[in-house]
């Protein structure tokens, strides 16, 4: 039996676990990039994840981050990385120190503070982006690509051998191509879509669509950094992502009312590629 809830999902060769909920807990593991996005809740099977990024400091994305160290420390894993907006690498560290007293022991890990624009390699196969986004306390969105290398279109037409051959001899016979396969937005108005075309084009977008009902207004939700059912309807056209997962729904909706308000203002969830983190 799971100790935490959450849902999973197959999408080709991903698996994406997860649930968000507004001012609940919100968390995402990608467990065959080895990363996770948020900490609004720690599932004992995600303990081994070692690479976490967090999209702001609201408790419902990060409360877990203690009990996560410490949960590693006794296991005598070893210290995982936690990157985030570089404006909060200070706050937590001090809220950490704080823990560390009142707990009474270590709570060991990496704080890495990204700038939005950043990217840096991840792994030999995949390089991780932070993308600005806007919410009420400092934020991030982050796109994980996959990196190949293919060979020159101008070298297509050589034989093997010949290829060996160019390849001995220090000429450069490849270029790399970066794919976007996995999006995730966190808290953000939309703003932080529109600023970063990106997030439309990653095979996989897992955003917040936190509003959906009428008697939300839009321009209230804006303020607070979130995002509407109507913002998603209005760029519709946009979203060129082959699944798009709807999430951190607030918890003033039930269900039934979400999936009824988003069926009838998206008939046919965006062809089947909308799917409602419920």
């Amino acid at each position: 039996m799971r100790d935490i809830y959450y849902k999973q999902l197959t999408y080709n060769d991903l698996t994406i676990e997860g649930y968000s909920r507004a001012a609940v807990q919100t968390f995402w593991r990608i467990p065959e990039y080895h990363l996770g996005f948020d900490l609004g809740a720690q599932p004992w099977e995600f303990m081994g994840t070692a690479n976490w990024f967090l999209s702001h400091t609201h408790l419902d994305h990060m409360a877990m981050l203690p009990s996560y160290l410490a949960r590693r420390r006794m296991m005598k894993m070893e210290p995982p990385t936690i990157y985030m907006p570089e404006k909060c690498v200070d706050a937590v560290a001090k809220l950490l120190r704080a823990w560390t007293i009142l707990d009474g022991g270590r709570l060991p890990c990496e704080l890495c503070g990204l700038k939005a624009g950043e990217s840096f390699d991840f792994s030999r196969e995949l390089v991780v982006e932070a993308l600005g986004t806007t919410h009420r306390v400092p934020s991030l969105g982050y796109v994980v690509y996959h990196r190949r290398k293919k060979l020159l279109p101008e070298l297509a037409t050589l034989s093997g051998h010949e290829i060996k051959a160019l390849k001995d001899s220090g000429r450069e016979i490849t270029y790399e191509i970066k794919i976007p396969k996995i999006a995730y937005l966190g808290d953000s108005n939309p703003k932080g879509l529109d600023d970063n075309p990106i997030f439309y084009e990653a095979e996989v977008l897992i955003m917040e669509m936190s509003f959906v009902e009428n008697r939300h207004q839009s321009s209230k939700i804006h303020r607070y950094g979130h995002i509407h059912l109507d913002d998603v309807v209005e760029r519709r056209e946009r979203f060129q992502n082959k699944l798009i997962i709807a999430s951190h729904f607030t918890a003033r909706s039930v269900a039934a009312k979400i999936r009824e308000c988003t069926e009838k203002k998206l008939p046919g969830l965006l062809d089947g590629r909308l799917r409602l983190w419920l």
